[in-house]
């Protein structure tokens, strides 16, 4: 159950916008941010664009694919990503809210096997900020609370891990065109050359 809670981690980031998840009981939250060394834009499209598509760096999604008709990342659009091989650990998710402005997304998970979260009081972000030289800075936040509640405490620490390494993939996959995920052991091998993301705040 508690590498069930980990694995979910990879898909949450960024700020609040209203209308979001109830959020009424005390939730938890992680975020972390790297540098990516690429336009705003192309950081924006690997995350949102190819919603569907998030297994191409994530090193914990084995496969991800469209669900119900969805052909691009809009509001609205859902994905189904699988954590294992044999597909019995996996969420479906939709995009709730874009600002395209200012490059901004937040993602709900619906529904999942195996993944122990009250899904009112679970929320993710994404965003991209252009850093005005060529670069950008992409980051996750994650705002949750676990069923049963006491999980929480050891989730968190998980949540950062693949959080973190998630954001290496996506920086490896757009640098260099190679796929990262949990199919492969492409992560185990760059890791070590790539600087840890900034944790920016854990509660």
């Amino acid at each position: 159950m508690v590498k069930s809670i980990f694995t979910i981690a990879i898909l949450l980031g960024g700020i609040a916008f209203t209308n979001a998840q109830s959020m009424e009981k005390k939730f938890r939250t992680v975020k972390v941010e790297l540098k990516i060394n690429a336009p705003a834009e192309r950081v924006w499209e690997a995350m949102v664009e190819d919603y569907g598509e998030i297994s191409n760096f994530s090193p914990y999604i084995y496969t991800s694919e469209y669900t119900n008709g969805s052909l691009k990342g809009d509001v609205g659009a859902t994905r189904k990503c699988n954590f294992n091989e044999k597909g019995t650990q996996w969420s479906h998710e939709r995009i709730a809210e874009i600002d395209k402005a200012n490059m901004v997304m937040r993602n709900v998970v619906f529904d999942g096997g195996k993944l122990p979260l009250n899904f009112d009081n679970s929320q993710a972000f994404y965003r991209v900020k252009d850093n005005g030289d060529g670069t950008s800075t992409a980051s996750y936040e994650f705002q949750f609370r676990t069923k049963p509640s006491f999980l929480g405490a050891i989730a968190k620490g998980g949540f950062k891990k693949q959080m973190s390494g998630t954001l290496v993939g996506l920086k490896h996959y757009i640098e260099t065109g190679e796929r990262v995920t949990g199919s492969n052991d492409v992560y185990k091998r760059i890791k070590k050359d790539y600087p840890k993301a900034t944790v920016l705040k854990t509660k």
